[in-house]
């Protein structure tokens, strides 16, 4: 009973991941190509709520689900899918926790705007072109991410290193 519990939070957590942060990424992204800066500002005000609300709890609840279901259903945490998922959520974050921050500049800059009744500035399309660029690695990450995870593939080189009686240093 507990697994499947951790494996529906870890499933829904995914989801809740993966989702927001396409559905933030295309929404900042069109919104903030719109030339009113009235929508600018709006949109990067809902980009940032979003982000708090969803992806950030998500972020902090996936590698505990995940660690937990491992090990309540016995699998390593050297299995090769589990450790390159690792590695890619790494990398997801590394490229999160900038975009985190540009948004949050993003929203300062546009808000000013739209109080000035202003048009953007260079800090602005700056950082926004950074944010969008940062999402790609981050997108292509979690999309690896959910494919190991759907699929748990077993690699033979990561396989004969990890039975390898020889190498001291595997096991």
């Amino acid at each position: 009973m507990l697994s499947e519990t951790l494996r529906w939070a870890h499933i829904l957590g995914a989801i809740v991941l993966f989702g927001t942060g396409l559905g933030t990424a295309f929404h900042g992204w069109r919104g903030n190509l719109n030339p009113d800066v009235r929508v600018k500002a709006a949109i990067n005000d809902q980009v940032v709520l979003a982000d708090w609300l969803f992806t950030t709890p998500a972020v902090i609840l996936q590698p505990i689900t995940g660690v937990l279901l491992a090990r309540e259903l016995g699998w390593s945490l050297t299995e090769g899918w589990i450790l390159l998922s690792a590695a890619l959520y790494v990398l997801a974050g590394a490229c999160w926790l900038p975009v985190v921050w540009l948004q949050l500049r993003m929203r300062k800059l546009s808000a000013a705007a739209a109080r000035e009744g202003r048009a953007v500035e260079a800090d602005f399309r700056r950082a926004f072109r950074l944010w969008f660029w940062l999402g790609w690695p981050a997108f292509v990450s979690m999309t690896a991410i959910v494919w190991l995870m759907a699929t748990r593939p077993a690699w033979v080189i990561v396989t004969a290193i990890q039975n390898c009686t020889e190498c001291k240093m595997f096991a």
